[in-house]
């Protein structure tokens, strides 16, 4: 069978994602903000932790790895290679086309800069997870604080190209306000108003709105949307760069 995603709410608005296959009793911890949830989830299914799967180098998502290697000192630490010296107990610098192995699954590494300029994500195919971090969110995306528009687009467009019903383990619970904002620029788009319906009473009962799927995204997130006309119209911008930065610098502008 394949590995099961425990999502484990941590800070604010993080999400922590604990790989477990129950066949090995092992773990893979992705993007551990805190150590004390990942231990305590660990105890419950009797699981050893082997790998930490970072996406990059905020503290947000990499500020558990120190509690957990004073614990589990033999786990492998993964992170980007442009991350070396960002990451606490980095072992494994990985870029563009790597393998992980976890379980009975091959994860594919996918080099996605923007946010960061060495965000990776990590794909299994087999089971259709995606674990990207802070580059893609449910109605959103991570803001530019290393990188430029170009380079987003070509990230975004790495994992738009993912099939359709790819889950997308992002790492913040955004998605209310993120379809808010869409819905200032993209007002015509009824998926996207039904979404908004669905997320709203899903928030109002505290239940999550993550995984979300690659399908979905593409039908109502405005940053894959940027060859989408309504959405050029917006921004007055045909070219995708031009689209992106403009629907990102409006996002950072947003109040809620």
């Amino acid at each position: 069978m394949s590995f099961l995603v425990h999502r484990l709410p941590a800070l604010r608005d993080n999400y922590i994602f604990l790989l477990f296959d129950p066949d090995r009793l092992e773990a893979a911890v992705v993007d551990p903000a805190v150590g004390e949830p990942v231990l305590a989830k660990l105890q419950e299914l009797g699981a050893r932790l082997v790998a930490i799967f970072n996406t990059h180098h905020h503290s947000d998502h990499v500020g558990g790895n120190r509690d957990l290697l004073a614990v589990y000192p033999q786990a492998a630490v993964y992170g980007g290679a442009e991350d070396r010296g960002r990451i606490p107990g980095q072992t494994v610098f990985l870029q563009e086309g790597d393998r992980v192995t976890f379980g009975n699954e091959t994860g594919e590494i996918l080099f996605v800069p923007g946010h960061t300029r060495g965000h990776i994500a990590y794909y299994f195919p087999r089971s259709g997870h995606l674990f990207c971090g802070d580059t893609l969110f449910s109605g959103g995306c991570g803001r530019l604080f290393e990188g430029t528009p170009s380079q987003m687009v070509q990230s975004l467009s790495k994992l738009r190209q993912l099939p359709d019903t790819t889950q997308v383990w992002c790492a913040h619970e955004y998605t209310l306000n993120n379809l808010k904002f869409a819905l200032t620029v993209d007002p015509d788009n009824h998926a996207l108003r039904a979404r908004f319906q669905v997320v709203q009473a899903m928030r109002a009962a505290d239940q999550p709105t993550i995984p979300s799927t690659i399908g979905l995204e593409k039908s109502v997130n405005p940053f894959l949307r940027w060859d989408t006309p309504s959405l050029q119209a917006a921004t007055g911008h045909t070219e995708p760069d031009r689209v992106f930065g403009k629907l990102r610098g409006m996002k950072d502008l947003y109040a809620g």
